[in-house]
């Protein structure tokens, strides 16, 4: 035999009846009872209390009611042929004048006790079933209604009564069941007195268990709005999904924290008879919903759900009297019990100094008062402060049996957080080791379940939320690249990149909700507000976002003196921007060690060779305790082309513009020729060793006359190549007549920097250089008599945003 029950939401509508029909009919195989236990009609419970409540204000509560009759009505009309409409609209007819009758009578007494209420409320439960029985009927099922209150017997505790199992069960067993479906009431019972009785919040949910567990039931099914137990509240985790199954704990543990599929208490009596529960939607009868039975199996992830409770208060005792105090704690927990507090977490100092516990938000002024009254004395001795108090939090706990002796499960739960700039106010675990709570600010409840859903394995994909500044040729290239990879990042990664906002110069966007495309063009096409830097971290910081990377791909300023900022928002930066990292080497400190402190990434590998991997060459090389004896590098990937391709009739000056126009050069090709790009760089390799260098002590070598330097504009510039292309020549023919070539390289030797153009012969390293490719050797304890070279691609648009799109990648991997 099975148990089904239908929340409101099941039966709130129509099409939603319908759909309860074609699953009673797929379930009911003829051969043994079926029970359905229904509530009333969504939004009909509300409503009658409303009345109510209405009434007792001695307010008009006409319009409440007239809506919730109307209700019932329009489903009667609706579901049934006209012959069996006219004895159900009676019915509903009769049953709204009596309930008229009892607000009539609250609102003359102005008195509303929980015992009316109970009776007024219970006419929800028998309208809907009636008519649920009846529709039924007309489908030729073999149906019947069945009033729980024939049933269920409880004590007198009117709104959350407790069920007396010993007579239920014995109604349970003398009742004759037939091979028939069963529609019975749900939420309602009755007392020793025949006085109705309601079983408090989820009372349908517990109805459906009682019966199970009485009737020795098969099974239990659970039909609502949503396809079983989810990981996380798919309104504000957007990866979130269905377990397939639970263990009875797991479930118990996710419901009292806040997952509202099933009241926790309908679990009692299932798992004492050891049947199991399914969680199943209405709406979607395919999906096979959560399983809820004695042991689950294994999963994938290391939990099995994140829950939260929004709004709670946390309270915290402190005292020098509380130390070494007997009986303080049992003063305490039974002060709060005399008022019908509920205490969720405990967490307590070992000293005995403190005492901290969170209640519910509407139990905050109850507790303050239970406290105030049970420690009068000693608050007025001194020996107890008053009770701090803090009600903007929430709880955030993670749940799961793979948990148990599972090592770092906390060190991930933390680590989450801390790195995304959550701040734990209170933590608390059970000895069973299948939950740790911590309590944190109700700001940032989205956020901390998202990072945690994606850091223990919970999330399909993990998602980086990235803004971006800087819309030239890198920029341009790096979108191409993003867009290209994004399914290859989801599918093969579980990477996905959410572009939450886009800024240059001149303008700049922020995505409302969703994530912005990768077609940059198409961005800049829309409705942009003027570019403002510092407005536009502000924007995208107030949003709260989980992993939230700035990648900075200009060559300004103003956008590195923002950094710090950043860092101290606990927003990663990627950076191709040189200027960071080259200026002074107390900004280049600074940034290290605020990225350390905040716990985020700072990766900057296109600083030095675009996408080659020298940085983190030089670093693994470095962090492993080998000895950096000697770098040489070219890396100038301008002047390697300019150097490779100036041969034959071309000028220099035509080479180098030649290079500006396919992108090797910075914007001012000075910056390339005048070594002082390649100065920051080799100045960001020595630093990057523990050298606290500054510009001032890279020595280079001009080779650009000084006209050509101190030209006005870059058109003057070229004008001054072209002046002094003799020089140029003279160099060049120097070189090939001596079977060698030009290069420029930089030395990193003894604690020194020092950059020069070298007529290099074949037998040298860098002689077969081609193209704009950089090299780069390293000379170490290690590789002492055989350099450790990398070369490659060392400049362009397209290789250095491949390098920031690593780096970026790299960030997820941190």
């Amino acid at each position: 035999m099975k148990v089904l029950k239908f929340g409101g939401t099941s039966i709130g509508s129509l099409d939603a009846v319908n759909n309860v029909k074609l699953i009673v009919e797929k379930e009911f195989s003829k051969k043994e009872p079926l029970l359905v236990v229904c509530s009333a009609f969504s939004g009909v419970t509300n409503a009658l209390l409303s009345a109510a409540e209405a009434a007792l204000a001695q307010n008009d509560f006409a319009e409440i009611l007239k809506k919730a009759e109307d209700k019932h009505y329009q489903i009667i009309s609706g579901l049934l042929p006209r012959t069996l409409q006219n004895p159900l609209l009676m019915m509903v007819k009769v049953s709204f004048n009596e309930v008229e009758d009892i607000l009539f009578s609250i609102k003359n007494l102005e008195e509303l006790s929980d015992r009316i209420k109970d009776r007024l409320l219970a006419y929800g439960e028998q309208l809907s079933n009636k008519i649920i029985a009846t529709y039924l009927q007309s489908g030729d099922f073999p149906a019947s209604y069945q009033d729980a209150r024939e049933l269920i017997i409880t004590d007198s505790n009117f709104g959350n009564a407790a069920v007396d199992f010993i007579k239920t069960n014995e109604n349970l067993r003398n009742w004759n069941l037939e091979n028939q479906i069963y529609v019975v009431t749900g939420f309602i019972a009755k007392d020793k007195n025949n006085d109705t009785t309601t079983l408090g919040r989820g009372g349908s949910d517990y109805t459906a268990a009682v019966l199970a567990a009485g009737l020795q039931a098969e099974e239990i099914q659970i039909w609502t709005d949503v396809d079983g137990f989810m990981t996380a509240d798919p309104r504000l985790v957007k990866n979130a999904f269905s377990q397939p199954e639970l263990s009875y704990q797991e479930a118990m543990e996710m419901s009292y924290f806040g997952a509202k599929v099933i009241y926790p208490p309908t679990m009692i009596p299932a798992i004492e008879s050891q049947i199991p529960i399914y969680i199943k939607n209405t709406f979607n009868p395919e999906n096979p919903g959560t399983l809820i039975h004695q042991k689950s199996e294994v999963s994938k992830g290391l939990i099995k759900g994140i829950v939260s409770i929004e709004k709670t208060c946390l309270i915290n005792i402190t005292g020098n009297g509380m130390i070494g105090m007997k009986g303080f704690s049992g003063r305490l927990f039974n002060a709060l019990a005399r008022y019908d507090v509920n205490v969720i977490l405990i967490t307590q100092a070992s000293s005995e100094h403190s005492i901290s516990f969170v209640v519910n938000f509407d139990d905050e002024k109850k507790a303050e008062k239970a406290i105030q009254e049970e420690f009068y004395f000693e608050m007025n001795a001194n020996k107890i402060d008053p009770p701090q108090i803090d009600n903007e939090l929430s709880i955030l706990s993670v749940v799961g049996e793979n948990m148990k002796k599972t090592r770092g499960i906390s060190g991930k739960f933390f680590s989450a957080l801390g790195k995304n700039g959550i701040n734990i106010i209170a933590i608390a675990q059970g000895s069973s080791e299948i939950n740790i709570s911590a309590v944190i600010e109700r700001n940032e409840l989205s956020k901390a379940l998202n990072v945690v859903h994606d850091s223990l394995l919970l999330s399909p994909v993990k998602t980086f939320n990235v803004m971006f500044a800087g819309t030239g040729n890198i920029g341009k290239a790096l979108f191409r690249q993003l867009e290209r990879e994004a399914e290859n990042l989801e599918k093969n990664h579980q990477i996905k990149i959410n572009v939450v906002g886009v800024t240059n110069s001149r303008k700049m966007i922020i995505s409302e909700n969703e994530s912005l495309n990768f077609n940059l063009n198409e961005i800049l096409d829309k409705n942009l507000q003027d570019a403002n830097l510092e407005l536009f971290i502000s924007l995208v910081s107030e949003k709260n976002l989980p992993n939230l990377v700035f990648v900075d791909n200009t060559s300004s300023d103003e956008v590195v003196q923002l950094y710090p900022r950043l860092f101290n928002n606990n927003i990663s930066v990627v950076t191709c921007n040189k200027k960071g990292n080259s200026s002074g080497y107390q900004q280049y400190s600074q940034f290290k060690k605020l990225a350390k402190k905040n716990n985020v990434s700072f990766l900057y590998e296109t600083n030095v060779g675009a996408g080659l991997p020298i940085i983190k060459t030089l670093n693994d090389l470095w962090i492993s305790g080998d000895e950096i004896l000697k770098i040489e590098a070219i890396l100038s990937g301008t002047i390697s082309y300019i150097f490779n391709n100036y041969v034959g009739e071309k000028t220099f000056a035509e080479v180098v513009k030649t290079a500006q126009e396919l992108g090797f050069t910075e914007p001012d090709p000075r910056d390339d020729l005048n070594g002082m790009d390649f100065s920051r760089k080799m100045l960001i390799l020595g630093r990057e060793i523990g050298l606290p260098l500054e510009m001032s002590d890279v020595e280079i070598q001009d080779f650009l006359p000084k006209a050509c330097l101190n030209a006005g504009s870059i058109p003057s510039f070229y004008e001054e190549l072209e002046k002094n292309e003799t020089y140029f020549l003279s160099l060049k023919n120097e070189a090939e007549s001596s079977g060698k070539k030009l290069r420029l390289i930089g030395v990193l030797e003894e604690g020194k920097i020092s950059i020069e153009v070298k007529m290099v012969d074949a037998k040298h390293p860098f002689f077969s250089l081609s193209g704009s490719d950089n090299i780069i050797s390293f000379t170490t304890s290690r590789y002492r008599n055989t350099p450790l070279v990398v070369k490659g691609p060392g400049a362009g648009a397209e290789v250095t945003a491949a390098g920031v799109f690593a780096d970026l990648v790299r960030v997820t991997a941190q």
